[in-house]
């Protein structure tokens, strides 16, 4: 799996490659990111391109998904006995927390098949089982809890947290780059500093996490 994923990152991000990294203060929580030493430090305009076009996310545990991690690692009786969604899964750091922090069920959904290989080698790493989804139209019943990390990165995806109430009881959002968030159901609950993971040398500001929540519909078991 590790060669497969690795071949997938070069056809993205070429000449780099992956290597199991330590995320700090998740509990022993590992994940195959990319290794900075195996980054370039100029590519050509070609590989820019290349890079731009379909960029390797599920390469690096972004700064949001870590905080939701360690919110879920340190509060576990927010998904223990539950069915959890991680939509936009990427690497699938917040998903794998969340089996790990005693979830019933957790779903993985992403878009991209290369982000649900990385969470599928990354959740075996991590002993824990987490299902996948590349369409969010065939989950299989309403969830219990919804947890979405960075997928605020354009203020047009801000309409996905008014679907996000329709598929799960409870929702919870993970975002470093909206400042003038004002999203009535949402209310923030908390701010965590986390940097990605390798370090990006972001700006500080997309260092600290706001962590919101919402309830969403009121559901019976679906079963599942």
């Amino acid at each position: 799996m590790n060669s497969r994923l690795n071949a997938m990152l070069q056809q993205r991000v070429p000449g780099a490659r992956l290597r199991q990294q330590a995320l700090p203060r998740c509990g022993g929580l590992n994940l195959l990111l990319i290794d900075p030493a195996s980054v370039q430090p100029e590519y050509s305009a070609e590989a820019i391109q290349t890079i731009m076009r379909q960029p390797a996310y599920w390469g690096l545990c972004w700064g949001s998904g870590l905080a939701l991690a360690r919110y879920l690692l340190a509060n576990p009786q927010r998904v223990a006995g539950k069915r959890v969604l991680d939509f936009g899964a990427g690497s699938g750091v917040v998903a794998i927390a969340a089996a790990l922090a005693g979830a019933r069920r957790v779903i993985a959904c992403d878009i991209d098949p290369q982000a649900l290989c990385a969470v599928e080698a990354n959740a075996k790493l991590n002993g824990v089982e987490v299902e996948l989804l590349d369409d969010l139209s065939r989950l299989p019943c309403p969830q219990d809890l919804l947890i979405a990390a960075d997928v605020l990165y354009d203020h047009e995806n801000l309409g996905l947290l008014d679907s996000f109430l329709s598929l799960a009881g409870e929702v919870l959002v993970g975002d470093s780059r909206i400042r003038d968030f004002n999203v009535p159901p949402y209310q923030r609950i908390g701010q965590i500093d986390c940097a990605t993971v390798p370090d990006l040398d972001e700006f500080q500001q997309f260092g600290r996490v706001s962590l919101y929540q919402a309830h969403g519909l009121r559901h019976r078991d679906a079963g599942g």
